[in-house]
């Protein structure tokens, strides 16, 4: 019991343990050899991945937002098979990455019609991806749809404004890859048309009394297109009061875009149904004696060859253009025309 009773002695020891070497690290050592690996793979997945597919579609992206602007378009030595054709253009783009794109042939067809059938080919050039870039083409072109063509034709006649399609596939090569990669040109831009050759005038207009070519003038024909054509020898239609009355000839016709053509024209006209209109009111009314005429295309030739490709497309519509006739006949002829004819008479 004494011994229960006595003081127990405790003692307590700070055991100072060994540091440990820091988790991550030591993980890192054992494992390094995994990551490797594992960076190896990643690489080996990753590249391709984005060598083939990621760049493919940056570089078309950039592609489809890059711009084409159309300047101007000539066509020359135009004949029933072939014809020149010249296309000033550019492209613009913000110009980021700097690739080249191969040379390609590329199809042009009205956007808006159905089909898309192309009416033209062309060889373009190889581009860069610049941030403003000209792109101008020459080239004989072989007419292998005249339907096609003809049908561009007349939409550019008829209408104030048209959407013309450039379609071609071809190929990129962005800086520092030596990879080609397929990419598909389509731009489509908005053209102005020729609005049916509206605000053409006959000046300067003369009267002789010969069986053919017995009238003479210049005529004003505005085009307010980007497209200059080099037409040849034209004909057309004469109508007066829904009769045909002759037929109008322009030579050497050649519309320049964005201005106002000025061209020396005769015609054969038959005199009788003139002299009747005159006649009547409201042309035989004091200080008038103007008569509305209508034309339409009837046929163009080019160095002996027809161009079917412009006449039919001329032919598809009537365009009036007032004349002075009353006023003509007096000046060339000093012969006045009273309502009721030559032979007098009430209006």
């Amino acid at each position: 019991m004494a011994d229960a009773d006595k003081p127990v002695a405790t003692t307590s020891e700070n055991v100072v343990e060994k540091p440990r070497r820091r988790g991550c690290v030591g993980h890192c050592v054992r494992f390094w050899w995994v990551y490797l690996i594992v960076l190896v793979v990643l690489t080996v997945i990753l590249v391709p991945v984005i060598l083939l597919v990621a760049v493919p579609k940056i570089a078309q992206s950039k592609l489809d937002d890059a711009e084409l602007i159309l300047d101007g378009i000539t066509v020359t030595n135009t004949e029933s098979k072939r014809m020149t054709m010249a296309i000033n253009s550019t492209i613009k783009s913000d110009g980021k990455v700097h690739a080249t794109i191969e040379p390609f042939l590329g199809v042009m067809y009205l956007e808006d019609l159905p089909g898309h059938t192309p009416f033209a080919s062309i060889n373009f050039p190889e581009t860069t991806s610049e941030a403003l870039q000209t792109v101008n083409v020459t080239q004989t072109l072989d007419i292998t749809d005249v339907d096609a063509l003809t049908t561009f034709n007349t939409w550019l006649l008829a209408n104030e404004t048209l959407r013309v399609t450039v379609y071609g596939e071809t190929g990129i090569h962005v800086k520092g890859i030596s990879r080609r990669y397929p990419v598909t040109f389509k731009k489509t831009v908005e053209m102005p048309g020729l609005q049916m050759l509206a605000g053409t005038s006959v000046n300067k207009t003369t009267i002789n009394l010969d069986p053919v070519n017995n009238f003479n003038a210049t005529t004003w024909i505005p085009n307010r297109s980007k497209v200059s054509f080099e037409l040849g020898n034209a004909t057309f239609h004469n109508y007066l009061q829904g009769q045909e009355v002759g037929t109008v000839f322009i030579d050497n016709l050649f519309l320049r875009a964005g201005e106002v053509n000025e061209y020396k024209m005769r015609a054969t006209i038959e005199q009788s149904p003139v002299l009747e209109a005159l006649g009547k009111s409201p042309a035989c009314d004091k200080d008038n004696g103007w008569l509305d005429f209508q034309i339409r295309g009837k046929t163009v030739t080019n160095n002996g060859q027809d161009l079917p490709y412009f006449a039919n497309a001329l032919s598809t519509a009537n365009q009036t253009i007032p004349i002075d006739i009353g006023g003509t006949l007096q000046r060339s002829l000093g012969l006045t025309i009273p309502c009721g004819g030559l032979g007098g008479g009430d209006h």
